[in-house]
């Protein structure tokens, strides 16, 4: 019997890779195309075998193709881009957005999404492994690569589907968030500060798909887990009046924990209504990945999915993620971290994990303004101290893809805002990246790499150059 096949115009977004893997599981011939292709998800979608077209024209899109799933980018419109224009004028009849795919291939699972505008990466893998480690085969969605996993993504053969669920628009074509796609019967809510200015521009306004969310969680006589840390989740936990767990280093909250002892093996005692239930032990780094294990334990313990042995095994047995906070090479003297640095509160986490981690080195971060919240002339003042704790600063030009979509900042704006708060901040291209090497001690410094994007591919480079300069031994 023939494979039908699918297209992804889009492919090596991290959601959109994940999609093309849950298709070739459902037996699709999966073939995509995008116009940049970067590690990790290069590297994934060619382990996957997926013919992968480089550039948008519509002879990329297979005749007979049944389903043509088209990404969530300011470039995969139909004005500008003649692959999308082809799709949506001659193949309408199959064309979907990922959460619409992600819908179908999960209608028959018990859903849960973790939300929020951090840490959704980082505690769906850390459910999801401890789901694997287990033996319950859960199905899964994650917009990264966790390093214990094989796949970002995996229909599974259990009950359990568990999404990392995004609040930004589900297409082009369709302003919904990707998220109200998914109708949970839990929703982990990790926090709700502003973020994605350019399309929410005020804070009520991004909390609307949130309360849309959480009032079909309600109506469906599901649960809300939430985060009582971060002021805004706590305020959308206290105003939903169905079932309901709390979790956090807030007092009060049914799960906790204290005597954190932060090391190469952190430990801490895991609290359930204010009572030690056990020990646990975690290789990540930094007080909110402490905070990810005990949004895990409120869901997994707490709704009596694992037992709280099966659960320490897991955690202690987890490596993380790539891109958060994970050792970029073991070739070179100087540690490098790579964090995802795609808001004020993923880089301060980071920037702070790393400062009590290596309290006897000093800070190194390379930054790159990615997202639109970075790259918004109304957001200046991120930059007053989201470096605080850093020794030296290097910046990277902000994209200039969606520029026109809103009040776009330049490099030397946020040169010189940075510099007024920040007494070491320089600025790197591909005319002088071999600098951030050449003035680092390896025997001093700690480097720290904050982006969303890739630095138009020169991570790899300056990774390189630093096993070539300071090898370890």
């Amino acid at each position: 019997m023939t494979q039908p096949k699918a297209h992804l115009i889009g492919v090596c977004g991290a959601g959109m890779s994940a999609v093309a893997y849950l298709l070739q599981q459902k037996g699709y011939d999966v073939s995509g195309s995008d116009a940049g292709f970067y590690p990790p998800v290069s590297d994934y979608i060619a382990r996957l075998g997926i013919t992968c077209r480089e550039g948008y024209h519509a002879s990329n899109i297979p005749d007979d193709a049944a389903l043509i799933v088209i990404g969530k980018n300011a470039k995969l419109v139909p004005e500008t881009n003649e692959e999308v224009r082809f799709a949506l004028e001659k193949k309408s009849g199959v064309v979907k957005s990922f959460p619409e795919v992600l819908a179908d291939l999960t209608d028959k699972k018990n859903r849960t999404v973790v939300a929020g505008s951090y840490g959704k990466s980082t505690l769906t893998s850390i459910i999801t492994w401890c789901l694997v480690h287990a033996g319950k085969a859960p199905g899964y969605f994650i917009g990264a690569i966790p390093k214990n996993l094989d796949h970002s993504s995996n229909l599974g053969g259990g009950d359990h589907f568990i999404f990392e669920g995004d609040e930004y628009p589900s297409a082009n074509w369709d302003d919904r968030a990707k998220f109200l796609h998914y109708s949970p019967e839990t929703v982990i809510l990790t926090s709700a500060c502003h973020d994605h200015v350019n399309i929410y521009p005020t804070l009520e306004s991004y909390h609307a798909p949130f309360l849309v969310l959480l009032a079909g969680l309600q109506k469906n006589s599901g649960t809300l887990i939430g985060c009582l840390d971060e002021r805004n989740s706590a305020d959308l936990f206290t105003g939903f009046s169905g079932d309901r767990i709390s979790y956090g280093f807030t007092d009060g909250a049914d799960w906790s924990a204290k005597k954190i002892r932060p090391g190469n093996l952190t430990s801490f005692e895991l609290l359930q209504h204010g009572e030690t239930i056990g020990e646990v032990q975690t290789t990540l780094l930094g007080r909110h990945n402490v905070q990810n294990i005990i949004g895990a334990a409120a869901f997994l313990i707490g709704k009596k999915i694992l037992g709280f042995a099966e659960f320490a095994a897991a955690i202690a047995a987890f490596k993380g993620l790539n891109r958060r906070l994970d050792l970029k090479s073991d070739k070179t003297s100087l540690p490098i971290y790579e964090g995802f640095g795609s808001s004020y509160e993923k880089a301060r986490a980071a920037i702070t994990a790393v400062v009590e981690h290596y309290d006897d080195r000093e800070l190194i971060v390379l930054f790159e303004p990615h997202t639109f919240s970075w790259r918004n002339r109304a957001r200046l003042d991120q930059y007053h101290d989201v470096f605080e704790g850093a020794a030296r600063v290097w910046l990277y030009q902000p994209p200039t893809q969606g520029a026109d979509t809103h009040d776009q900042l330049t490099l030397d704006e946020i040169m010189a805002e940075t510099a007024a708060h920040h007494p070491d901040v320089r600025s790197f291209d591909r005319g002088n990246w071999r600098d951030i090497i050449t003035s680092a001690d390896a025997k001093k410094n700690v480097l720290l790499i904050l982006s969303s994007g890739a630095f138009d591919g020169l991570l790899q480079k300056i990774i390189a150059e630093a096993e070539t300069k300071m090898p370890c031994g």
